[in-house]
């Protein structure tokens, strides 16, 4: 029998080998574990920087034409807020994103043409996020189309006609009073201050704003049943306002209502004064509470015009809590002292308008915790709050979307102080009145 184990023992330990040659290696295993020295654990991560979104608002300015005084006062205004904002970092959102603002802005010269030439340009070419309006109810008619078109949210200050709204528009917000409730106070005060007194003028310059400021005043007193002697409008560039005073003195008119805007308000005052027409009540639009007004020296006493806002007026968070409204923004010394400090001048009602509409875009875009455009104006729809410069609720409804619900006049007469100083005190309404109404007109 042959013997076959050495031969079966060589295959079986050369596939042994073989075998071996095919494993992969071993690893070796160190006899104690050691956790890994601090110096060796992976750096950690930073948060990302936070994203920095800017959002451009675009506005005209009037720094030429009959607008410049009130429109340079509403634009100091907003830019006030936005230094203030941006200054201070931003607004950020919940997620981290900071929000700052920057400006797209024209000279629109006070004229309409300009105005939707320009409005279009900061739409379409400029891309501005978010819009103001100009100064003026009649340049503010002209851009809300523009802004309307190009689906543009816009704030309107310095704008008060109510007819705006009621076009149909869903983008556009108004922060002043409406000017169908712009004179109505002056009326009740009239009413106040001498009962007996009946006869009535109304001589108010032929612009969009102030014509439907006195055709709604006109019609509340013929409720009450005054007698009005004398509606008539002048053109807005007149100066000689003589043959005016003259169908006053003779109508037998006791009260005088209307004017318009700054320069021609306070010429009319001057020759009213000049003339010596004796007057019980004298009201003005836009010009009295104007900080320049007190220029006219003798001819501003007793003059008395109805006020978007004043230093006076006392609104805080705790005024605020009391009626259930979310307060926003400075206390009404806070941006006084701020404003002087920019411009070395007192704020008028004008710029303390221009600062309110940045407070509601702010607030707008904090309720909303977004930039986009649908949820801030969602955010502008279901807005109720108070500030320095008061209440401020807008009208949802498709008949006068954006016109402003919350917003109320203070009208001021300028008086002479116990020192001869022209000041202007709170005379209507009697619940925030600073001192009494002087009548008759000296």
């Amino acid at each position: 029998m042959k013997r076959f184990f050495p031969t079966i023992f060589i295959i079986f330990v050369m596939a042994s080998l073989l075998l071996t040659a095919c494993q992969p290696a071993a690893t070796e295993v160190p006899a104690e574990t050691e956790a890994p020295a601090e110096a060796e654990a992976p750096a950690e991560t930073e948060a990302p920087a936070a994203e920095e979104v800017n959002l451009v608002i675009g506005f005209t300015e009037s720094k030429t034409g009959k607008y410049e005084t009130s429109s340079g006062r509403q634009v100091r205004g907003l830019n006030l807020w936005m230094d203030q904002v941006n200054e201070a970092g931003g607004i950020t959102l919940s997620d981290g994103t900071v929000v700052k603002f920057s400006v797209a802005s024209y000279d629109d010269e006070s004229t309409k043409e300009r105005v939707q030439e320009l409005y279009t340009r900061l739409a379409t070419e400029d891309n501005a996020d978010l819009l103001i309006s100009p100064y003026s109810s009649g340049l503010t008619a002209a851009a809300a189309v523009i802004a309307e078109q190009n689906g543009k949210v816009m704030i309107t200050t310095g704008a008060a006609s109510d007819d705006t709204y009621k076009e149909g528009y869903t983008q556009i917000f108004q922060i002043y009073t409406p000017a169908s409730r712009y004179l109505t106070g002056a009326v009740d005060l009239l009413a106040e201050i001498d009962p007996d007194l009946k006869k009535v003028a109304f001589v108010y310059e032929n612009a969009k704003f102030s014509t439907s400021v006195v055709e709604a005043a006109n019609a509340y007193a013929e409720q009450l049943g005054y007698d009005i002697v004398l509606f008539e409008g002048y053109d807005p560039e007149t100066t000689d306002f003589g043959p005016f005073i003259n169908k006053i003195q003779d109508s037998g008119a006791k009260a005088i209502l209307g004017g318009g805007h700054f320069q021609d308000g306070s010429t009319f005052a001057r020759q009213i004064h000049e003339k010596g027409v004796d007057l019980d009540l004298f009201t003005l639009l836009v010009a009295p509470p104007e900080p320049d007004f007190a220029n006219l020296g003798e001819a501003a006493v007793g003059v008395i015009g109805p006020s978007q806002w004043e230093p006076l007026a006392a609104f805080t968070p705790a005024s605020a809590e009391e009626a259930g409204l979310d307060w926003i923004g400075p206390l009404g010394d806070e941006f006084v002292d701020s404003y002087h400090g920019a411009f070395d001048e007192e704020p008028s009602y004008h710029s303390a308008g221009g600062y309110a509409a940045g407070l509601i875009l702010q607030k707008a875009i904090e309720d909303a915790d977004s930039t986009d455009p649908a949820a801030i104006k969602a955010a502008l729809d279901a807005m109720n709050i108070l500030s320095f410069y008061g209440n401020v609720k807008f009208d949802t409804t498709p008949e006068a979307h954006g016109l402003q619900l919350g917003h109320s006049m203070v009208y001021i007469q300028w008086q002479l102080d116990e020192n001869g100083n022209l000041v202007k005190q709170v005379v209507w309404p009697a619940g925030g009145a600073t001192a009494e109404t002087l009548i008759p007109i000296p």
